[in-house]
C-alpha cells in the first residue's frame, strides 16, 4: 500500500494513460501514390505450386526487355525460382556457397552467387538440408549475406523476391515485417487453398500496417485462370486490383514444363507479360481488406467446399468403441444444519 503523500506511483499511472491513448489511435492511412524510391523491391507470395516461379521468371525477363535493370532473388527453399530462367539449370545457392566458402576460409564474392541471362540478374537463397535446420532462419541468413555483399548499394530498377506463401514464420515474413520491400504481389488461382494463402498474406500486411509498417499490396496475379471467377471475386472483396490473368492453356503448361521462357518480345504470350510488367511497375501499394473464413468460403459454391456441413460432436463411446460405465458418486452431501 502506498503511504499517504507518496507520489512514486504517479509516473506509472501517467505512463499507463499515455500507452492507452497511443493504442487507441487509428493507424495512419497508407501511401497510395506510385512508388518513387529509385529501386522498387517487390515481394511475390503465393501457395506452393501455384506458379510464382513461372510468373516471376517470365515477368523478370520481360521487364529486362523493357529496358529495366532487374534482380530476381529466389527465397523458396525448393530453389526453383531461377531454374526456368536458366533453362532448367540450378544455380548455386547463397546458403550452400556461404557454408562451403566458410569451411575453406574464403569470402563469398558476388560472382559466386549471382548469375545473369539477357539482362536479368538472378540468385537463390536456398535452404537447409531436410531435417537439419529452419527454412525461415535460412532466409534471414541469406539476407545477412546479401547485406555484406552490398545489397543496399546495388543499382537495380527492380528487385523481385519470390517467397513461399504457405509458411508464415518470421523468416518468410521478413520483407513485410521489416519494411524490406515497398509492395507485395500475390499469385493465386480459382481454388480455395491458393486464395486462403493470398488472404493470409493480406492479413499479414494489414497486421504490420497497424504496427506502423509501410508495405502494401500492389495486386493479384491470377495464374491458371479457367474463367470461373473466384480469384477475381476475392480481389474485389479484398480491395486489390488484378494485375494479370494468365490462362490455363496447354501451350503455357507444356512450355513451362520444358523450362521455356514464354515472356519474350514477339512471342504468342508477349503482350500478356508486357502488360503485367507495366502493371507491376506502376501499381501503388494499397491497404488490403482481409476476408474472414466465412467470407472466403462464400466465394465458392457450398457443395464445392463443404460450407453447409454441420459439425457433429464426438462422444466417449466413439473414442473408445465401448459404452461408458457410469459409476455412482461416493461423495457425501450433508444437509445444511
Amino acid at each position: 500500500m502506498t503511504p499517504p503523500g507518496d507520489t512514486a506511483s504517479i509516473p506509472v499511472e501517467k505512463l499507463k494513460r499515455s500507452l492507452r491513448a497511443e493504442a487507441a489511435l487509428e493507424p495512419v492511412v497508407p501511401q497510395a501514390s506510385p512508388v518513387t524510391k529509385q529501386t522498387q523491391i517487390i515481394a511475390i507470395y503465393g501457395k506452393g505450386g501455384i506458379g510464382k516461379s513461372f510468373t516471376l521468371a517470365n515477368l523478370s525477363y520481360m521487364m529486362a526487355q523493357q529496358g529495366k535493370k532487374v534482380l530476381l532473388i529466389g527465397c523458396d527453399p525448393k530453389s526453383d525460382t531461377t531454374s526456368l530462367l536458366f533453362g532448367g539449370r540450378a544455380c548455386p545457392t547463397i546458403i550452400e556457397t556461404s557454408s562451403r566458402k566458410k569451411l575453406a576460409g574464403e569470402p563469398v564474392e558476388i560472382g559466386d552467387v549471382c548469375f545473369k541471362r539477357d539482362g536479368v540478374f538472378a540468385m537463390e537463397l536456398g535452404g537447409p538440408e531436410v531435417g537439419r535446420g529452419c527454412g525461415g532462419r535460412g532466409i534471414i541468413h541469406g539476407f545477412e549475406t546479401l547485406e555484406k555483399l552490398g545489397f543496399h548499394d546495388w543499382g537495380f530498377d527492380y528487385v523481385l523476391l519470390d517467397f513461399l506463401g504457405d509458411v508464415v514464420c518470421g523468416g518468410f515474413g521478413l520483407p513485410i515485417a521489416r519494411d524490406m520491400c515497398q509492395k507485395v504481389i500475390v499469385v493465386g488461382s480459382n481454388d480455395l487453398q491458393s486464395l486462403y494463402v493470398a488472404n493470409n498474406v493480406c492479413s499479414a500486411v494489414e497486421y504490420f500496417r497497424k504496427l506502423g509498417g509501410n508495405v502494401g499490396i500492389a495486386g493479384l496475379v491470377i495464374n491458371k485462370d479457367d474463367g470461373t471467377g473466384e480469384a477475381q471475386a476475392f480481389a474485389n472483396a479484398a480491395g486489390i486490383p488484378v494485375l494479370a490473368a494468365i490462362p490455363a492453356h496447354e501451350d503455357i503448361r507444356r512450355k513451362s514444363a520444358n523450362y521455356e521462357i514464354i515472356g519474350r518480345p514477339g512471342s504468342e504470350w508477349a503482350s500478356l507479360f508486357d502488360e503485367l510488367g507495366r502493371n507491376v511497375a506502376e501499381a501503388p501499394p494499397q491497404r488490403p481488406k482481409p476476408l474472414t473464413q466465412d467470407q472466403l468460403l462464400g466465394l465458392f459454391k457450398g457443395e464445392a467446399v463443404g460450407r453447409d456441413y454441420k459439425l457433429q460432436p464426438a462422444t466417449f463411446e466413439d473414442m473408445c468403441g465401448t459404452s461408458q460405465l457410469h459409476k455412482p458418486s461416493l461423495e457425501v452431501i450433508y444437509d445444511a444444519v
